[in-house]
């Protein structure tokens, strides 16, 4: 016991809790731990083998970790070398990119990495976030762009023009002006185009969905819009390195209205850009509890404008090229039309800080007006037609001003605002016989020698309905005219009246037997005139009783 309580209280001092539970309750008592200690007191000399192994050894340590950190320090030298070309390559690449003209600045959620700023700070929140892409450094300290959720391939928004059931015109990707498909600025344009043609589709979607009154229609990934009767507008989202239609039998009218409508979606989105930073620059409106929308920019209906406008304006300028004909054709001499077309609408309010390219573009948003004005044949008379289209702000639609100065009928009142383009024809190819009615009336009817008919004269008793009356020596031998204009013929009959005075419809109207009807129509042109006499002639033939001289 007392050489197990020995041995344990020497190992207490190098190993207390180990000794300890080997030792007496009375030595713990008496003795603390680690109390006794030992020691080599003049070991005996080592031999000289020995040492000269021993001083080998060390010797042998000392080299092999002295070679050891010379490889360390080598290969710490070598490491530091590349990541100093590595950092440097990165740093001037990114030094580059800035010298560009873009923005380098520090992710939100990520303050050490840097990131590109590509994207459109007006855009919506959405497409604004995804044009920050991040400056990543390769191992060779090239610069990686982390585009995130955009694609790696270029998209764009196609137009296409489909007449009937052919597509007639296509636009094609914008080429790039990169040599170098691989540099770090062609890769920042493509991404930058990409965000740019995804926001354009998606705001065309949205304001598509708004204008289905309008006849817009979306299915999936296109957006048809109807330009006219036979002519429709077709809009999608596409890779550009897709296998697109061939439009070499496409004509320069086509592709430059497909083009032209290509560039004005884009122009006008980036205009929408520029109103939301202005904006945003001026002072907030007070807060209030309801919650402000954000309308849709206006993209296609200054396009959906333009189109129905110019389809509303050839259909009225076809009507009164027509009905033009149709009184040119019948020997009348009718003064040309004048158009005024696409006339600047009311002054824009003028803002100050507004450059002179957003004052034009801003144009486009406006109504569309154009003038049609015509004289008649009455002396100061003439009618005016102003079309107008809008479709950004009510009344949607196209709608027209239909005005006359008519002194010879002053009862005649303008109809004003037209929504109907019928309603127009009618009151034009009205306004029309009434003049005619009144050049008839009012004629000077040349008299022959010992004529006794020189001075009748044809009076328009109902002017609104055509008809004229001439007056003879007897009731029984009063004579009635009727006239009838349409945009396709001019026709005019007689007939005998039988009545108590002959002025008001007579209780018979016989068809006169010495007088034909005759009809006028827009075939006859000059090089090939109608096969019968003018309309003055067979009126002066019916006035004077002997029979019209016929043409060739």
């Amino acid at each position: 016991m007392f050489a197990l309580d020995f041995i344990s209280l020497l190992l207490s001092k190098n190993a207390p809790r180990q000794a300890e539970t080997s030792m007496s309750p009375y030595l713990k008592q008496i003795a603390p731990l680690g109390s006794l200690n030992a020691d080599v007191v003049n070991p005996p000399p080592k031999p000289e083998s020995a040492m000269k192994d021993i001083a080998s050894v060390s010797r042998g340590w000392r080299l092999q970790n002295f070679n050891s950190a010379s490889s360390k320090l080598l290969k710490a030298a070598s490491r530091l070398e590349t990541e100093v070309a590595s950092e440097t390559r990165y740093w001037n690449e990114v030094l580059a990119v800035k010298n560009k003209g873009w923005k380098v600045c520090r992710l939100p959620r990520e303050r050490q990495a840097l990131g590109v700023q590509y994207g459109f700070l007006e855009a919506t929140p959405v497409f604004r976030d995804r044009g920050l892409a991040s400056l990543r450094r390769s191992e060779d300290g090239s610069l990686i762009l982390d585009k995130g959720l955009i694609p790696s391939g270029a998209r764009f928004v196609r137009v296409r023009v489909k007449q009937g059931s052919r597509i007639i015109s296509g636009t094609r990707p914008f080429a790039n002006n990169s040599t170098d498909a691989e540099s770090i600025e062609h890769r920042i344009l493509q991404a930058r185009d990409s965000v740019f043609e995804e926001e354009l589709f998606h705001e065309l979607v949205r304001e598509a969905r708004s204008m289905a009154s309008s006849g817009v229609t979306t299915r999936q990934n296109l957006i048809q819009v109807p330009a006219s009767e036979d002519l429709e507008i077709l809009l999608d989202l596409v890779d550009a390195d897709e296998n697109l239609d061939s439009d070499e039998d496409s004509t320069a009218t086509d592709k430059l209205l497909a083009n032209g409508l290509a560039h004005s979606l884009r122009i006008l989105l980036s205009f929408a850009h520029r109103q939301n930073l202005r904006r945003r620059t001026q002072i907030p409106p007070p807060l209030t509890s309801k919650r402000r929308t954000t309308p849709e920019y206006h993209l296609l209906r200054p396009a959906l404008a333009y189109f129905q406008h110019l389809a509303q304006l050839r259909q009225l300028e076809s009507f009164l090229r027509e009905i033009f004909g149709v009184l040119r054709s019948s020997g009348l001499d009718i003064p040309e039309l004048t158009t005024k077309t696409f006339t600047n609408g009311p002054p824009l309010p003028s803002i100050s800080s507004e450059t002179p390219l957003e004052t034009l573009i801003r144009k486009f948003l406006t109504p569309i007006e154009s003038v049609l004005r015509g004289n008649l044949f009455t002396p100061d008379s003439f009618f005016s037609i102003t079309i107008r289209t809008n479709l950004s702000a009510p009344p949607f639609g196209t709608y027209y001003d239909v005005s006359f100065n008519f002194p010879s009928f002053s009862d005649v009142k303008s109809p004003g605002r037209v929504a109907l383009r019928d309603e127009v024809e009618a009151a034009i190819t009205h306004i029309l016989l009434l003049d005619l009615v009144s050049r008839i009336s009012s004629h000077e009817w040349p008299s022959e020698n010992n004529d006794s008919d020189g001075t009748k004269t044809w009076d328009a008793i109902y002017p609104q309905l055509g008809e004229l009356l001439l007056c003879g020596s007897d009731p029984e031998t009063h004579k009635k005219m009727k006239v009838a204009l349409s945009r396709h013929e001019l026709s005019v009959s007689t007939f005998l009246v039988r009545g108590i005075d002959g002025v008001g419809r007579g209780i018979h109207e016989l068809r006169s037997s010495n007088a034909q009807t005759h009809t006028w129509n827009s075939s006859a042109s000059i090089d090939s005139p109608n096969k019968h006499s003018s309309v003055m002639d067979f009126i002066n033939a019916e006035r004077t009783g002997r029979p019209a001289s016929q043409t060739d």
